[in-house]
């Protein structure tokens, strides 16, 4: 709770923790937007794929020209202000650098983007949860045989839900489940860059006034991205996952210690100790009035009388039985909030969450029937959608062909023909084995399950 201290120390000793940021886009836009608000932080090198895109949205947050015109990393890091290019292995090599962010958003580059910066002695706050999700597991591992940290970034919901689940556990409470909130309906599943507008609420042409991006926002819709962070918290906190992906279940923040308790005693979950996600939505479509659709949670529980008792006399809203309580934080601020991140692991040595284990996979799942020849285009597109299930269900799909995660889903051709519903598997698709990517994955599955091959 000093970190705020911390930096002002590192900048009145002009030592400011300085960061290289890989991605500009949105996400790295609202970082960049409040790091001049920081005490002791730089950004003294931004890499993006356009460095021109780059500098109208540092213009667009409010960076004055002058903060961004250095020619190099190490005339950025004598005056204090930042270069913008496009060579991300400058970046991650160069001494200057404390600290690597990566804000690209594309999973197969952001690992190898991953581990360039572990090789060079870099630590990494990873914004691209995709990455995370099919092998953070073993990012993680590389990091600490580094002897750097690997880190969740703060702002997105996982880091959140672990910072929610760590709170829990350090002030002695049992986690009966975890997770965030969502705006869900069965046939979301099924949804396009083409549909999802209408289901989002916005007409085309207010999409279109706002840059919006359809396959990204149907990537949240279709289930792809829940399914996606859930598996970064499950794999970051030892939770475990349905065994036939998230439910969804509808519930207002009021109704989350009734709703998020185990089936046996009138709740939803398999078992105590899960991650599930919250809709926003009655099944009928209806809105759920104080909802907790962008926000996250964590339903803990009081294993005594007397904790019961204090529950009741602090006015703590539970179940009705008065055992389950959820603490909640009804909001998220996505890249504004990925400074926590930053100093965390620059100042403390520590992550706002990163992968202990492989308990949760999501698994690329087609939206309609496939055929053979057909191009996959990956989360949030017209081919497939991202189902969580346990990493050991995932493993074994069709008589152990091993699920084929989503984040490797993309530009891949389809060998053999698939049904909608059914998930993919390594023998439906001619997938590229000589991406950094893809060799770490199948590294991972032989390391938690050594008697499988890896083609």
């Amino acid at each position: 709770m000093n970190l705020h201290a911390k930096l002002k120390q590192r900048a009145a000793a002009g030592r400011p923790v300085r960061v290289g940021l890989i991605g500009a886009g949105k996400f790295g836009s609202m970082y960049l937007a409040q790091v001049p608000r920081i005490p002791g932080m730089q950004v003294v090198a931004i890499a993006d794929l356009s460095p021109a895109a780059a500098l109208r949205n540092l213009a667009r947050v409010g960076w004055p020209e002058a903060q961004t015109q250095p020619k190099s990393i190490d005339e950025a890091a004598a005056q204090g202000r930042t270069h913008v290019g496009d060579d991300w292995r400058a970046l991650v090599a160069h001494p200057a650098v404390d600290v690597v962010v990566e804000c690209t958003g594309h999973p197969i580059a952001a690992v190898e983007h991953c581990l360039s910066a572990f090789r060079n002695g870099k630590p990494v706050v990873n914004v691209t949860v995709e990455a995370d999700a099919f092998c953070g597991p073993l990012l993680a591992r590389r990091a600490a045989e580094a002897g750097v940290v690997y880190s969740l970034a703060f702002g997105d919901q996982p880091a959140l839900i672990c910072d929610l689940v760590d709170w829990a556990r350090t002030c002695g409470f049992p986690v009966v489940a975890a997770g965030r909130g969502h705006k869900w309906l069965p046939q979301y599943a099924q949804s396009t860059p083409d549909t999802v507008w209408d289901h989002w609420g916005l007409s085309p042409e207010q999409a279109a006034r706002g840059g919006l991006n359809p396959k990204m926002f149907n990537s949240f819709l279709d289930g792809s991205k829940p399914s996606i962070e859930s598996a970064a918290v499950a794999n970051a906190t030892g939770l475990t996952v349905p065994s036939n992906g998230l439910l969804y279940p509808p519930a207002s923040v009021e109704d989350i210690p009734r709703v998020t308790r185990p089936k046996t005693e009138g709740g939803v979950l398999e078992h105590k100790g899960m991650v599930e996600v919250i809709s926003s939505l009655e099944p009928d479509g209806r809105v759920i009035p104080y909802d907790i659709r962008m926000g996250v949670w964590v339903t803990v529980e009081g294993e005594t009388d007397y904790i019961r008792h204090c529950f009741e006399e602090y006015k703590a809203h539970t179940d009705p039985s008065g055992r389950y309580f959820t603490l909640y934080k009804r909001w998220h601020l996505i890249g504004l909030e990925v400074g926590v991140s930053v100093a965390s692991v620059a100042l403390r040595g520590e992550a706002t969450g990163a992968a202990i284990g492989w308990n949760a996979d999501v698994v690329a799942t087609a939206k309609r029937d496939l055929a053979a020849g057909e191009v996959l285009d990956g989360e949030g597109g017209y081919t497939v959608w991202g189902k969580l299930l346990p990493a050991a269900t995932s493993l074994s799909l069709r008589e152990g062909e091993g699920g084929l995660p989503l984040g490797l889903a993309h530009d891949v051709k389809l060998v053999r023909a698939v049904k909608q519903g059914q998930s993919l598997t390594w023998a439906d698709v001619a997938v590229d084995t000589g991406t950094e990517a893809y060799r770490l994955r199948r590294a991972m599955e032989d390391l938690f399950a050594p008697a499988r091959t890896s083609g």
